[in-house]
């Protein structure tokens, strides 16, 4: 059996992190929008995706498109396989962070932003989105920093990351204290850096008054 190498792993898990957070975040976005929306069919579309995907557990959706997409005839390889299903299933939470974050903005920004004339997406995305932002900064980071740790779950279905590592090094090598130990290190080591930039960026979006 070819071991992985620790370098390869941590690529991995750091491309899976990505690929995962950043569908997350673009799916989650349009998921908000849609909850805003005027329109009914999409608000109740996408209160039923929320309402879906934040009571499945995660394991089960992994092992769902790991073992059903084939058997419907959808081959896609293991690694995107199981960020498509974590960026799904995380887009559930942004949607419900971004949607509470447009609350915060006072309606009276609304309200006048249509009296100007402004259409819906031109009261969202010049209007309410950039004051949303202030209180969005640290609940998203926290579900980066959730979907960071919860990408460890896709060595359960096969994929090749960090977790992957780890149990080659404490089966096959003999040396689970010091595998354990690295891979823990790095997980400490990319949400403290998460937390870190959240926090930067929470002070520079923030009013000073």
């Amino acid at each position: 059996m070819t071991f992985l190498s620790l370098e390869a792993a941590l690529q991995r898990t750091l491309l899976l992190i990505v690929l995962t957070y950043a569908g997350a975040l673009v799916l989650g976005v349009l998921l908000a929008v849609c909850r805003i929306s005027p329109v009914p069919p999409l608000r109740a579309a996408a209160t039923a995706y929320v309402t879906v995907f934040r009571n499945i557990p995660l394991l089960v959706l992994l092992v769902l498109f790991t073992f059903g997409l084939p058997d419907v005839g959808l081959l896609v390889p293991l690694f995107y396989n199981a960020a498509l299903a974590m960026a799904l299933y995380w887009a559930a939470f942004v949607c419900e962070v971004v949607r509470s974050g447009v609350r915060t903005v006072p309606r009276g920004q609304l309200e006048a932003a249509r009296a100007l004339g402004l259409g819906f997406g031109q009261c969202l995305t010049q209007v309410v989105l950039p004051q949303a932002l202030r209180s969005m900064v640290q609940p998203l980071a926290n579900i980066f920093i959730g979907s960071a740790l919860a990408t460890a779950l896709a060595a359960a279905v096969g994929v090749a990351e960090l977790t992957f590592w780890y149990q080659q090094q404490a089966n096959l090598a003999g040396a689970p204290l010091t595998a354990f130990a690295v891979v823990s290190a790095l997980y400490i080591a990319v949400t403290l850096t998460a937390g870190l930039a959240a926090g930067r960026l929470e002070r520079k979006v923030a009013i000073h008054r």
